[in-house]
């Protein structure tokens, strides 16, 4: 049901039968969100949420458990092993996409700020000036192409600057639920 919620929603599913499975298919299929049942066979939810936020290939993924309705759903182990959301079955389709959308934004504003360059933390030194090496006044023109380059370089940075606030963002309205 929920596979069908998702897909009419627009969202491309890649449906497995068992744990063990969706450990495989991971590295090929490299989701941005992953909803497991709690109690899969051969590997259970909590071990693949476990194993999803331990590897650092996989930091973007959010990962959503479920559960039956007359299952007993740990929250305390659910939280421990790192689960974004929780679900209980039977699914109601505006709950899922209600959990599922915000997190799949989330998980793509996480990647696409996994793959910017990292800038280094510290400026390169500067070698000091002595009296004798002194430049002279820059020109007005010299300023200005100065300031030109500034700008192109914030106008470059201002997107992942962006996507950066936003992810902290909804990390930040996520925990006020």
């Amino acid at each position: 049901m929920g596979e069908r919620i998702l897909r009419e929603e627009g969202f491309e599913v890649v449906s497995v039968t068992d744990g063990e499975t969706a450990m495989v298919r991971l590295e090929d299929v490299n989701p941005d969100v992953i909803v497991a049942d709690a109690f899969l066979p051969k590997r259970s939810g909590f071990d693949i949420c476990r194993e999803v936020k331990g590897n650092p290939r996989f930091r973007h993924v959010r990962v959503v458990l479920t559960a039956g309705v007359l299952e007993p759903l740990d929250e305390t182990e659910a939280s421990s092993a790192g689960s974004d959301a929780l679900l209980k079955k039977p699914f109601e389709a505006s709950i899922v996409i209600d959990t599922v959308r915000p997190l799949a934004e989330a998980a793509r504003l996480a990647r696409r700020h996994e793959a910017l360059p990292v800038a280094n933390a510290e400026p390169e030194p500067q070698p000091s000036a002595s009296p004798e090496s002194t430049s002279p006044e820059l020109s007005l023109a010299e300023e200005e192409r100065v300031r030109a380059a500034v700008t192109l370089a914030l106008d470059a940075a201002m997107p992942a600057m962006i996507d950066e606030i936003t992810l902290h963002v909804l990390i930040a309205l996520k925990k006020l639920k």
